[in-house]
């Protein structure tokens, strides 16, 4: 299957390496660190970008919990492997320290031509040599950064990679960062061969990860997909949320128990996940605030907070951030059982009957994020911030609102989601939009109001814009 997507990322690559080849920079080497979750292709884009390169490379992959002795003969082994033009150099050394491990690869890289090396899962080679970065510093400061080479430093572990680059490690200031996130909506449409609201669909339930999206076969509907990734447990589908969590919380911890609850039973508020999360014993608010902190800190779960003039931090709703965990919680996990059985049709009928009320609240922030991409090119360029708005008791709900900034001192427009294909939205939702918005606070009497559906707008509704789901999808090209 060809690669789709990752353009703007490709791009970013290629011109480090175009930096590199025309001798641009005070040190011949560049080094970038790219961090993303597991499963989300890091991999591939630096395969793929290795390919297109054409230039000799190695490619080291480290391994988790490896003895300490085995990663540096796996390295030297690898490099001994390479494109690299002196890569025979390598066969015959034994490194008995990462330090000599990277002296080794400095030996094999060329010093008149540009190279790229790839450290995948850095931080599962840090892991088994105490003060490991402070090696790693040396070593591109002494050798490696004085060569023509394009360093890649992968990593799924997002805490290690970014403490990495603290002002307080020994790598701080020598990498360029990148972080790769899920493939976007545009990209999965492209990628399954679906347009308007499939496309959504799709990135819904494969969460923009690219193993999972690449078993979505042209022509495939929704239904289609779900029965033939519900038929067995090792489809990409069902293991694909089982390997995040696995590679960064344990089973029995309470971040599971959390993410269980908002995602899984779909609680939005402080109480109602300190309840749901809740086993035997009642939890402390003290412990569930740090465990939603550190959720927060991973990118795993998002803190909401209304959008208006004024703040409201008492208001919060959490929700699941991460697109590849939405769907796995809420109908993967749950049904497990059922699919180890082989089953898998008992879970089918329960997501579908699910699945529709469901939608209707996971499209909301991924069409926030369409508009807020889009408003450059809007009448109100200056929406920095899109969100939405409601008061304590939750009525009304605005779902899209559009300001300057959080909280706001200028409110552009807000703005109403029918997530719908057979019906537009009416004359009487807008006028709806109209009446609510007078409660959002700072919102003015003759505010803008726009609104998302795919089947568009009635004649006569008296919106400012409407956008569809081909429209949104325009968002992230």
């Amino acid at each position: 299957m060809s690669f789709v997507g990752r353009t703007r990322e490709l791009a970013i690559l290629h011109k480090h390496l175009d930096r590199i080849q025309r001798g641009s920079r005070l040190d011949r080497g560049t080094a970038m660190m790219i961090r993303g979750r597991r499963r989300v292709g890091k991999s591939r884009l630096a395969g793929e970008f290795v390919r297109r390169a054409g230039l000799p490379f190695v490619h080291f992959q480290a391994s988790r919990n490896s003895p300490p002795a085995e990663d540096l003969h796996h390295l030297r082994d690898t490099i001994a492997a390479s494109t690299l033009p002196n890569a025979a150099r390598a066969q015959d050394l034994d490194p008995t320290t990462l330090s000599a491990a990277f002296q080794i690869l400095a030996l094999t890289l060329p010093d008149d031509a540009p190279s790229i090396v790839v450290i995948d899962e850095l931080p599962w080679l840090l892991e088994g040599f105490p003060g490991g970065a402070g090696e790693l510093q040396r070593a591109w400061d002494m050798e490696l950064s004085r060569k023509p080479v394009l360093l890649l430093l992968l990593g799924s572990d997002l805490s290690m990679m970014e403490s990495l680059t603290h002002h307080d490690q020994p790598f701080h200031g020598r990498a360029t960062e990148m972080v790769l996130r899920a493939l976007n909506p545009h990209d999965v449409a492209e990628l399954t061969g679906t347009s308007g609201v499939d496309a959504f669909d799709a990135h819904l339930v494969t969460g923009g990860q690219p193993l999972v999206a690449e078993s979505w076969e042209p022509g495939m509907t929704l239904d289609d997909f779900l029965r033939a990734e519900l038929e067995d447990s090792t489809t990409p589908l069902v293991v694909n949320g089982q390997r995040i969590l696995e590679s960064e919380f344990s089973e029995t911890s309470l971040s599971r128990r959390v993410l269980t609850a908002i995602g899984g039973r779909g609680e939005r508020t402080f109480t109602s996940v300190q309840h749901a999360a809740a086993n035997i014993e009642a939890i402390p608010s003290t412990s569930l605030t740090r465990t939603l902190g550190m959720l927060r800190e991973r990118r795993v779960v998002a803190f909401d907070e209304p959008l208006s003039m004024k703040r409201a931090a008492k208001d919060r709703r959490y929700r699941i951030a991460d697109p590849a965990l939405r769907f796995w919680l809420a109908f993967v996990e749950p049904h497990l059982g059922e699919i180890d059985a082989g089953r898998g049709d008992i879970a089918h009928t329960r997501i579908v009957d699910g699945y529709s009320a469901w939608r209707g609240r996971a499209i909301e922030p991924v069409v926030r994020e369409a508009v807020w991409r889009l408003t450059p090119t809007s009448p109100w360029p200056g929406a920095k911030a899109v969100g939405n708005w409601w008061p304590r008791n939750n009525n009304p709900e605005i779902d899209l609102v559009g300001a300057d900034d959080r909280p706001a001192s200028t409110i552009y427009f807000v703005g109403t989601i029918k997530w719908r294909t057979g019906r537009p939205i009416t004359s009487r939702e807008a006028a709806q939009l109209v009446a609510d918005a007078a409660s959002v606070p700072g919102a003015p009497p003759d505010v803008a109001t726009v609104g998302v559906c795919p089947a568009g707008m009635a004649d006569g509704a008296p919106l400012d814009v409407i956008w569809t789901a081909d429209d949104l999808l325009q968002a992230w090209q």
